[in-house]
């Protein structure tokens, strides 16, 4: 990214808007938006082999693996507005398992671009699919998107969701289910570790 175009950009921009980019407020501005987008946009210069690379073991394990509650933001292409939410993936291992902590890394990739949620549910699960060759991939999106919130139809209690199965998790219905039911116990888990509640029953107890 070439930083002093970014700003010149951004001056052009809010001189477009109708305000003054040498007003104290907006002095520092253009550089501080291009740092900005310099972070948001970091994905296009991430190398997926290397963020997974060094992190694939051999195992003997055939249940599923699920990791959840991943969150993300990404900016909109369309306007570009930020939309977030979390993200939850699934893989049954067929010899071979990813570092958990890899995962999230996954998903900040292509989050960190300008990104529709569709294709960005599509690439995670591709890119594990392609990596692994497991038996089958699940990847869950939900996220609320500031397109729709302030501005266009003004929805404020409306998110998306979307979801990619592939092998297994398209093909056994009763492995899909497994997951979006495990998923659905998200807050059950929460509510059980819950520290508070935790100390109740022990003071019960």
């Amino acid at each position: 990214m070439n930083k002093d175009r970014v700003k010149t950009a951004i001056e052009v921009l809010l001189a477009e808007i109708g305000e003054d980019a040498e007003r104290d407020g907006l002095v520092r501005t253009p550089e501080r938006v291009s740092k900005s987008l310099e972070f948001l946009t970091s994905g296009y210069s991430q190398d997926i082999e290397a963020v997974l690379n060094g992190a694939l073991f051999s195992v003997d394990y055939s249940e599923m693996v699920i990791v959840k509650d991943i969150d993300f933001y990404s900016l909109c292409e369309h306007h570009l507005l930020p939309f977030f939410g979390k993200c939850h993936i699934a893989y049954l291992p067929r010899d071979r398992v990813v570092g958990l902590s890899k995962i999230p890394r996954l998903v900040d990739v292509f989050s960190r671009r300008l990104q529709i949620q569709e294709r960005l549910t599509n690439q995670i699960a591709q890119v594990i699919e392609e990596t692994l060759k497991p038996l089958g991939v699940g990847v869950v999106v939900e996220a609320t998107h500031l397109c729709m919130l302030m501005r266009g139809v003004e929805k404020q209690n409306s998110f998306a969701l979307t979801s990619a199965m592939l092998g297994a998790f398209r093909d056994d219905a009763r492995t899909r289910m497994e997951f979006l039911e495990l998923l659905k116990l998200r807050g059950d888990m929460r509510a059980a570790f819950d520290p508070a509640r935790i100390s109740e029953r022990n003071d019960g107890g």
